[in-house]
């Protein structure tokens, strides 16, 4: 910021620019800093997911999550963050970042389907089958699944229903 002062500072001496007006300066410069965060909140993502092509999960983790600080509405860094807590077997996570994804994206079908296998771990019928529900009008490249939940939920006892 010092030096955009100084810059101004030395364009206000010379004699052919009489009125240089300080918000415009400033306006240019927020610009130039909002380009480039939006510019490094891509990079952060694509890093992240090669990362996590690559199974680093921990380098991958730490990039979503700087993803998430300057884009939180980010959906699918969300969704890695589940993938990884879950091959990390931290469940509370997944589940959290799965939620989140739903919450920011309700179509994301394999979002959907990661809540729809933690339940089924859980035996909760009543949410597996209001999941199902909503996942077989939302699917599209999973719809195949439709039938493995449906057989996993004639072994679960509808506890919940009542």
């Amino acid at each position: 910021m010092r030096a955009w002062y100084i810059i101004l500072m030395r364009l206000k001496k010379m004699k052919n620019i009489k009125n240089i007006n300080i918000n415009f300066f400033i306006s240019i410069f927020f610009i130039f800093v909002i380009c480039q965060f939006s510019y490094a909140n891509d990079d952060f993502f694509m890093q992240a997911k090669k990362k996590y092509d690559e199974k680093n999960y921990n380098d991958s983790k730490f990039l979503f999550q700087k993803n998430i600080v300057f884009n939180p509405k980010h959906a699918k860094s969300y969704l890695y963050l589940a993938k990884i807590f879950e091959k990390e077997e931290n469940e509370s996570e997944k589940v959290k970042n799965i939620r989140t994804t739903l919450l920011l994206e309700p179509k994301n079908e394999e979002a959907m389907y990661m809540l729809i296998n933690y339940e089924l771990k859980k035996s909760n019928y009543s949410e597996v089958k209001e999941l199902k529900e909503n996942f077989t009008i939302i699917c599209d490249k999973l719809c195949k699944e439709i039938k493995k939940i449906e057989e996993s939920l004639k072994d679960i006892e509808p506890k919940n229903e009542s």
